[in-house]
């Protein structure tokens, strides 16, 4: 087809007011090259204050790309940027928010371990203690007109991935942006919220904001745009008004080609539906979904279609084995255990997850890698992958699914959405599936690559497989579907063929039930409440305590001398130095590290002390140098794991045993008695049995978990360690954070140092070595994730007075020293599996 020339440059209506007005983003020259890709080529793009202008392309022309230019997130080669008349001077998000840009993401840039308004707070810029403290509030009014239950307290893990959408947007809107950038902001929303959505960006333009609008849905491109520009190849094709061209005429233009037929012929119509029932359904149940009955037959595509939230997506994951469910499922005339991922596996079931990223590909690996990764056996020989193997049936699915890769051995993250779907249905169809379950398969994908998709489907039954599909396109389940299933409330409630399956039909079914739902089928709100409590921050500090009474009361019934003061008060003051150390490890855990040399740095610097800190020594030259040496390795630990990107344990190791060796050099022997002036004061006790060190080391725990809630450097801390690819798009300075994470932590064994220095009275690096891993074992016992962004303060307080307890029971019961290892042993991995039970359970 010939490229079709603009008939206006300007908005459609020629009496509109933006033809007046100011561009408010300017793309100039933009030029962009990734390895072995040139993904822009001297772009050029004007979106004038007050229009709304459509980007369209196919999946890997450039979009996404072009607008991270624009926000900020990435550098070009060349080119410049200007946001309402203002240059953007460097590559910085915060930048281009502050110059009035905001931008929803396609993949948004959410922290999933923070709060809905913490997330807001930090994505609008509002991190001071007044603007953390007032984010729930509103963050709430920002939410509530979208009508979709969503809480500002509520973490972002605990949220569905409509509510996740509806959250991104929403931040972006709170900017009251001169800038707006959509990037595929429909595709998980259903069309009320859609419709709510454009009448937010009608207000937003009437207003004279810049909308920039990034869709593969051309219906809503022509309903919600004044202009659009095409983009293929990393190259502009055109910019049209969006009146002078049609849905098919801007689909050709997208793909570079004339589009034939966009569905294949259906299995019904060809005969490739055949008489065996590969998937039976009897009477299963769920939490969303009731008494769900149906049959499949090879060669099929059946749908599931429904107004969203009504069951489905919960009953495809059943199906999957990747929910509970009770009833009866067959495959090929065989029972499946219901609630078994690999059950379902073993006998023949494939899911295709809607959540690209987050379920369908392995990021990290390469294209050839994910393509035979359900198909290992064949590309190995006595049990080692043969690249050979790999390099023949990866370059042949490629070309076969038409794939758009350098090469195969391109890292999956680096293709386009509809690629990285491509990639999955090729192995998928590699297993030689019996059942396929696919949940919104062109999700986010172009109009090109969806038809390649719907061959990849079709194709998929008529090698046999019995295909259930979900979609939210009414479209596409007509043109592809044999048969349709209706679910409202949680049931089925009809079920169309042949001459029935049309949009019309499948809209109507879904829109006029009036079926009721089960109430057996929904939780309670206060069990929700619950729940949420439960996968909480504060949950194991709860659990800790009562495990502490607990073993007080067990050991206190066998020896009343456990209950006595000076018992009480040596628990208090091992219980200091183990918070102080636990809290230096949580310090650094949150924000996605670890500190092997934790343990060291405490015996390095006790031995600093027995050089200085001594009767008749200068002990302020002592304390000063304690200082110096706990900054210099924390600052070492620091720079190395940022500045040279090297892995944390790899360094902290490193340093660990530098330490190790210098602390036996300096002391060979144990020497110095440490000065009784400082231990003294160190050791003394208020009210007879609690130590002065334990109440510092309470106040410094308190101190840090109101930082961590309210101050913007641990909202920071915890976005980092919650997702750092999002903490870096959204203008936090991941580096920078970490580093500072690194030298808190030394700073905090410093204290923790002098304790052990009162309670050893003498100097010897061997005590604290123990250190590090009772660091570790603090942390997990405190309920922290080891991945980082998760954990509280309160937690390593229960946690290391429960430690510090464990350590002394086995004198009171009798037992032999071993058990002061096995206790803490069990116990660890006993709250390690208990907080991954309750935290893993999926949102209702």
């Amino acid at each position: 087809m010939t490229e079709i020339q603009s008939t206006a440059s300007t908005p459609r209506a020629a009496a509109d007011p933006t033809a007046a007005m100011p561009p408010g983003l300017e793309l100039t020259g933009i030029v962009k090259t990734f390895p072995g890709v040139r993904a822009l080529s001297d772009v050029n793009l004007t979106v004038l204050a007050g229009e709304v202008h459509a980007l369209v392309g196919e999946n890997g022309a450039g979009k996404s790309t072009l607008m991270a230019v624009a926000s900020g997130a990435l550098a070009p080669d060349a080119g410049a940027v200007r946001i309402a008349g203002a240059p953007l001077s460097a590559a910085s998000p915060d930048e281009a928010r502050r110059l009035g840009l905001a931008i929803v993401r396609q993949d948004p840039a959410l922290l999933p371990d923070l709060t809905v308004a913490e997330n807001m707070a930090i994505g609008a810029g509002r991190t001071t203690r007044g603007g953390l403290r007032a984010a729930p509030t509103w963050a709430q009014r920002a939410l509530d007109p979208w009508q979709m239950g969503i809480d500002a307290r509520a973490r972002i893990a605990d949220l569905s991935v409509e509510q996740r959408f509806i959250v991104e947007i929403a931040k972006a809107l709170v900017l009251k942006p001169k800038v707006l950038i959509l990037d595929e902001p429909t595709e998980h929303l259903n069309k009320d919220e859609v419709n709510r959505l454009f009448q937010r960006v009608r207000e937003l333009a009437a207003a004279g904001t810049a909308v920039v609008y990034i869709s593969h849905r051309i219906p809503e491109v022509k309903e919600i745009a004044d202009r659009l520009t095409v983009l293929r190849d990393g190259q502009v094709r055109g910019v049209f008004s969006a009146d002078a061209v049609t849905e098919t005429q801007i689909v050709e233009l997208v793909v570079g080609r004339a589009l034939g037929t966009v569905f294949p012929a259906k299995g019904s119509a060809t005969g490739a539906v055949r008489e065996e029932e590969r998937l039976v359904v009897s009477g299963l149940t769920g939490r969303h979904f009731h008494d769900v009955s149906l049959t499949v037959k090879a060669g099929e595509i059946v749908g599931l279609a429904g107004v969203q939230g009504n069951g489905q997506e919960h009953l495809i994951r059943a199906l999957a084995g990747l929910e509970p469910a009770s009833g009866r499922v067959e495959i090929a005339g065989r029972q499946v255990t219901t609630g078994s991922s690999p059950a379902a596996a073993a006998a023949g079931t494939v899911y295709v997850p809607s959540d690209r990223h987050g379920e369908g590909v392995f990021l990290p690996l390469t294209v050839g890698e994910n393509v035979v990764m359900k198909t290992l056996r064949d590309v190995s020989s006595a049990g080692f992958v043969q690249d050979r193997r790999i390099a023949e049936v990866s370059k042949e699915q490629i070309g076969r699914r038409l794939i758009k890769t350098p090469s195969w051995r391109t890292p999956v993250s680096s293709l386009s959405g509809g690629n990285q779907q491509k990639v999955v249905l090729a192995r998928t169809l590699l297993a030689g599936p019996k059942v396929l379950l696919a949940e919104e398969p062109t999700q986010g994908v172009d109009a090109g690559a969806r038809v390649d998709i719907y061959q990849i489907l079709r194709a998929a039954a008529d090698n046999g497989a019995a295909v259930v599909m979900l979609s939210s396109d009414g479209i596409e389940l007509e043109g592809l579907c044999d048969r349709v299933f209706i679910m409202s409330r949680g049931r089925v409630i009809a079920e169309l063929e042949g001459d029935q399956v049309t949009e019309a039909e499948i809209a109507h079914a879904a829109l006029t039930s009036t079926v009721i739902r089960d109430r057996g089928t929904d939780r309670s709100t206060r069990s929700g409440r619950i729940r949420s409590w439960l996968r909480g921050d504060y949950a194991p500090a709860a659990v800790l305590a009562l495990v502490i009474a607990l073993l007080g009361l067990i050991i206190g019934s066998q020896n009343p001398a456990y209950f006595s003061t000076f018992n009480l008060g040596n628990i208090l003051f091992t219980a200091s130095i183990l918070v102080l150390v636990g809290a230096a490890q949580q310090t650094v855990v949150m924000g996605s590290g670890i500190d092997l040399s934790v343990g060291p740095m405490m015996s390095f610097l006790v031995v600093i002390a027995s050089f200085f800190v001594i009767r008749d020594g200068n002990i302020g030259l002592g304390i000063a140098l304690m200082v110096l040496a706990a900054i210099a390795v924390g600052l070492l630990n620091g720079v190395l794991t940022t500045r040279f990107d090297v892995s944390p344990v790899v360094v902290t190791l490193a340093v660990a045993l530098a330490l190790q060796g210098t602390l036996f050099t300096l002391r060979s022997t144990p020497g110095g008695a440490f000065a009784t002036e400082v231990t003294r004061h160190v050791m003394k006790r208020v009210g007879g049995f609690v130590p002065v060190a334990a109440i510092f080391a309470v106040v410094a725990a308190l101190l840090l978990e109101w930082l961590l809630r309210r101050s913007r450097w641990g909202v920071e801390l915890r976005a980092v360690g919650s997702r750092s690819d999002a903490a870096q798009r959204l203008g936090i300075d991941v580096g920078r954070t970490r580093r500072r994470s690194y030298l808190l932590t030394s700073l905090l064994v410093l204290p923790a140092s002098v304790v052990l220095i009162s309670q050893i009275g003498i100097g010897d690096g061997r005590p604290g070595l123990s250190f590090t891993l009772s660091s570790v074992t603090v942390v997990v016992l405190a309920g922290a994730s080891i991945f980082g962004g998760r954990g509280s303060y309160v937690g390593i307080l229960a946690a290391a007075v429960l430690v510090a307890q464990i350590l002394g029971a086995p004198t009171f019961l009798g037992l032999s020293g071993a058990w002061s290892y096995l206790l803490p042993g069990i116990i660890t991995v006993g709250a390690a599996v208990l907080y991954a039970q309750l935290r893993g359970a999926r949102r209702a």
